[in-house]
């Protein structure tokens, strides 16, 4: 043999062994739709009017979606909050004669509310605030005090405004839907806004399912993914009650893969190692916009950073209220940095990251053609927030077709330091999908 042929076949050979980029038919599912550094949910306590005449035409006027969690026993038609249990006479009678204690704490906290007063709705809101703090005996003495006054016939209504119960909130179901329509999560934050840590079982399901009951009934099951129990309780006895109720909580989403700093952590985004934090801060009234617009910022500068905003007075109503100039500008400042960030609502939100973790891609390359298919653990009936898909392609693809179910699109050829590749989006549980060189 030749040397010139020889060493011909050994180049052969040696081309013929040398495999195929191995980035060609990667698919993965990207950490955000859209491919987006992060994500931002803008959600709102408590069902102010303000909320839905101020702030949501604004967002509205951006293309900005919104989770609004209101408390459904204020809304004409629904059912309105109550005690359930033995007779409130005989109740109250035994506090004359029996102290306060852990035998008794869950059923007198819960009945107090309901006994005629604003003043007793105070006594229940601060018993529950003091036993979620670990301060027992003194929610215990609260409450005693509270029955005394009740026997005495001296509790009183106060001049205080009940800022979650404003007589202005007047938004009707019809209403409720419709922004639903729009794109916005319309979901639970209970029937009447109760310290839930400190009901009793009965009381405590009765807020819980009967809020959701009535969003299934006027909204449908849009409304029924997510809730948020009032005053950000993380109380572990109301958590696990709750999420038997609701598949995810604003208050917590215990994943093993997401890091959540609540509004009071000091913690930052950038301390956590996890694949994900979900990072809440509250925009009250002191936070100027400022501050506002650099956790925007921070959330563009790491690659799992989702952004929770937890809004509650707008204008003149509300808790600790944020000014419609304010809301202009901080809306306007977050639609300029669309490119790089999601907004989307909790429940969409929190559907994507579960569904990417659990949503398993396969793909098959073949001459011309990659094939590929989405397996998922979950229910996608419910879990159906479109993935984003990043698959890579060869180098010489100059046009790319995406065809499932008899239908073709183009897609748009991108480049990074891995070479071309193509993103689009597949809800999951759909049809096996197919990626052709154009011609």
């Amino acid at each position: 043999m030749k040397p010139a042929f020889a060493l011909l076949l050994l180049a052969l050979s040696a081309l013929a062994c040398t495999p195929a980029d191995p980035m060609i038919g990667h698919t993965e599912i990207t950490k955000f739709q859209g491919n987006k550094k992060g994500a931002i949910s803008i959600t709102y306590d408590d069902g102010i009017i303000n909320q839905l005449t101020i702030a949501k035409p604004i967002m509205d006027s951006l293309g900005l979606p919104g989770t609004f969690y209101i408390i459904t026993g204020k809304v004409e038609g629904s059912c309105k909050g109550k005690f359930i249990g033995r007779d409130p006479q005989e109740i109250i009678s035994e506090t004359a004669k029996i102290k306060t204690d852990s035998s008794n704490f869950f059923e007198r906290a819960s009945l107090i509310a309901f006994t005629g007063t604003s003043e007793a709705e105070d006594y229940h809101a601060r018993a529950g605030s003091l036993f979620e703090q670990g301060k027992v005996a003194e929610a215990h003495a609260l409450i005693d005090e509270g029955y005394a006054k009740i026997r005495q016939g001296t509790m009183k209504d106060t001049d205080e405004v009940v800022f979650h119960n404003n007589v202005e909130d007047t938004t009707t179901w019809e209403q409720y839907k419709a922004y639903s329509a729009q794109g916005h999560e319309i979901a639970s934050h209970t029937v009447t806004h109760p310290r839930l840590a400190a009901l009793d079982e009965v009381n405590l399901m009765y807020e819980l399912e009967q809020s959701k009951a009535d969003l299934l009934k006027f909204i449908g099951p849009e409304s029924t993914f997510s809730a948020e129990g009032p005053y950000g309780t993380e109380n572990e006895r109301v958590m696990e009650y709750a999420h038997t109720v609701y598949p995810a909580l604003r208050n917590r989403m215990p994943e093993d893969w997401l890091e959540e700093i609540n509004r009071g952590s000091k913690m930052t985004p950038g301390q956590s190692t996890k694949e994900y934090v979900q990072w809440q801060r509250g925009p009250v009234t002191r936070i100027d916009i400022h501050q506002m617009k650099a956790w925007v910022d921070t959330v563009m500068t790491h690659d799992n950073n989702w952004l929770v905003l937890v809004i509650h007075g707008v204008e003149n109503l509300g808790w600790e209220p944020k000014t419609r100039p304010e809301l202009v500008e901080y809306f306007s400042y977050m639609k300029a940095k669309e490119a790089d960030l999601w907004v989307a609502t909790f429940r969409d939100v929190t559907k994507y990251l579960r569904e990417r973790k659990a949503t398993q891609v396969s793909s098959k390359v073949e001459k011309d053609v990659i094939n590929l298919s989405l397996s998922s653990t979950l229910d996608p009936g419910v879990y159906s927030v479109p993935l984003t898909l990043k698959t890579y392609i060869p180098a010489d693809w100059t046009s790319v077709q995406l065809t499932q179910t008899g239908k073709s699109r183009s897609l748009e050829i991108q480049q990074d330091e891995l070479g071309a590749f193509v993103s689009y989006e597949i809800k999951p549980g759909s049809e096996a999908v197919s990626l052709n060189r154009g011609s």
